[in-house]
């Protein structure tokens, strides 16, 4: 089979970031209780019975840094970053760790590789868009350098690209190890470039085909693998300021350069 061109492979990224940002947009927004608002004042005195039990729960909330909160908006750039790859990493790691939770879907794809793939991904995209590169095609480059060693170098995106969720509406109600497989089944494209991503260590590659011991050890991989990852993804940011954008570059300059 013939290697994929450049282009290829940047047209199946772009639809899985055309996917990835609807979803971090609505985790970052979401506020079903209405409890956001209120960690940016101190006091619920006045209010009523029910707004200083939202409150007071809102500190719980709070105190987590959840987007949208005081606290998040309280933290440096890195540590907004970081919370991305505990959170979702934490998250999309036992999806990938434990592929039986999708019933039949797994007979047609190579599990581990690709929602491994499409995890990475989505953390990836997540500290991006901390670090300030918003711009989609700029996100193409970073997954095609981290994930599958390609530079794609202005990649044409956007043409043909068809989201891995349809509408934001949709991306709104999804569950982030419902995200992930979707970001998977786009990526299933790529089949052939699936493992040029960071790679658990053999050692936990092995132990996944073991028995009752197999899953946790191929979550302890993959979490390593991902931390790799991250960490590939940030140099890449450092060595390409062109891509962040201006006002985040002035707003939080230097911070990137310690992202390691």
């Amino acid at each position: 089979m013939a290697q994929m061109s450049d282009q290829q492979i940047a047209t199946v990224l772009d639809n899985a970031v055309a996917g990835i940002n609807p979803v971090l947009d609505a985790l970052a927004e979401r506020d079903p209780f209405g409890l956001k608002g209120h960690t940016f004042h101190d006091h619920a005195d006045d209010e009523s019975g029910l707004e200083r039990t939202k409150h007071h729960a809102a500190r719980f909330l709070n105190a987590a840094d959840w987007p949208g909160t005081k606290g998040w908006s309280e933290r440096p750039m890195n540590k907004r970053a970081s919370w991305w790859v505990s959170r979702i990493g934490t998250i999309n790691t036992g999806a990938v760790a434990f592929p039986g939770v999708f019933g039949a879907w797994t007979k047609k794809l190579p599990v581990a590789s690709v929602l491994g793939f499409a995890n990475q991904a989505m953390v990836l995209v997540a500290i991006a868009r901390e670090y300030g590169v918003t711009d989609r095609a700029k996100q193409v480059r970073l997954l095609g350098a981290v994930l599958c060693q390609r530079d794609l170098v202005d990649p044409d995106v956007g043409v043909e690209s068809k989201p891995a969720l349809p509408a934001e509406g949709k991306a709104r109600k999804k569950s982030l190890t419902r995200a992930v497989w979707d970001t998977a089944k786009t990526l299933r494209a790529i089949s052939d470039e699936l493992d040029r991503r960071p790679q658990p260590i053999f050692f936990f590659r092995m132990l996944a085909w073991i028995p009752l011991i197999g899953a946790p050890a191929l979550y302890i991989g993959e979490r390593l693998a991902l931390s790799r990852a991250v960490k590939r993804g940030r140099a890449w940011i450092v060595a390409h300021p062109d891509t962040v954008e201006p006002k985040k570059a002035d707003d939080e300059s230097g911070e990137a350069e310690h992202a390691g």
